[in-house]
């Protein structure tokens, strides 16, 4: 899917997925971008227009989603984070005139009610936008990797990806039935790390060829008293995985880990949120390397 930028000429954006093929011609006023070209705007009050469609099926659509290679982002700030971290920003949609006429790409200017349809979330941001997915190929020659197993909770894993990206994290990596990365809820929970932070899925046969590819020891965070305490000497070449908020490792992952590792608590703290527990591993590492 592509959006193309032309100075002085008429704009056709071109939906094309599996799920079908929609082209519309864009009339409205005309913006000028920072490289000199000039963008039309579209001011558009139907629900049913295939551009409101597609950005939000994107916000709701895994499936969709996938087929596209895009997803859905909201707020000024993200915005930003996106251009800066060389994201390719495909269309945006806003209520506010302001915000449109200072976009650089594809804007359509809409309702507030129609944005508010769009939007997933109860509370949205006067701006929606649809970015490119970043490339998903994991790193070669990484040190210090984040595997997330099974967590469900889009605001932990976007926590995570945020201190991943803090802490510097070479890699994450997505395992078992983890959630959607590009979920809307967990786009805006990692406020702008998914744009920065090397990120991708894989099965557990290809993380553990890619662990020992990269000569790296692989432990699993477990409260139990007989892991490793965090605050000893650790492998620098070293893989954390972090546990399902609820069962904690699969026993797939655990029975190939190296060993687990553990943070010292009170007796009466039972276990701790996942987002909190990875970070708090996360800046350990960080911590013995500055």
């Amino acid at each position: 899917m592509k959006y193309r930028c032309r100075a002085r000429r008429p704009r056709r954006a071109v939906l094309s997925a599996d799920v079908g093929k929609v082209e519309t011609r864009h009339g409205g006023g005309v913006v000028s971008c920072k490289g000199g070209c000039t963008l039309e705007m579209k001011e558009i009050t139907s629900r049913k227009n295939p551009l409101i469609q597609h950005l939000k099926k994107l916000g709701s659509d895994r499936v969709y989603r996938d087929a596209c290679g895009a997803f859905l982002c909201d707020g000024r700030k993200l915005y930003e984070e996106a251009l800066q971290s060389g994201i390719v920003v495909t269309l945006a949609a806003t209520s506010q005139r302001e915000i449109a006429e200072s976009l650089t790409c594809e804007t359509i200017l809409v309702p507030t009610d129609v944005l508010e349809n769009i939007s997933p979330m109860r509370t949205p941001q006067p701006l929606l936008f649809a970015c490119q997915k970043p490339d998903g190929e994991p790193m070669s020659g990484a040190e210090r990797l984040l595997i997330l197993d099974g967590l469900q909770d889009p605001g932990n894993v976007g926590t995570l990806l945020r201190s991943a990206s803090a802490f510097g994290i070479d890699q994450v990596i997505l395992i078992g039935n983890s959630v959607d990365l590009y979920n809307p809820k967990t786009v805006r929970a990692a406020m702008g790390a998914l744009f920065r932070q090397r990120v991708c899925t894989m099965t557990l046969d290809e993380l553990m060829a890619y662990v020992n590819e990269n000569g790296l020891t692989l432990l699993g965070a477990d409260a139990a008293a007989s892991g490793a305490d965090v605050r000893d000497t650790l492998p620098s070449c070293l893989a954390i995985a972090i546990g399902n908020e609820g069962q904690g490792l699969s026993g797939e992952l655990r029975a190939r880990c190296h060993g687990t590792v553990r943070i010292p608590m009170e007796d009466i703290a039972e276990s701790l949120n996942a987002g909190v527990a990875g970070s708090i591993l996360l800046w350990e590492l960080y911590r013995r390397s500055i």
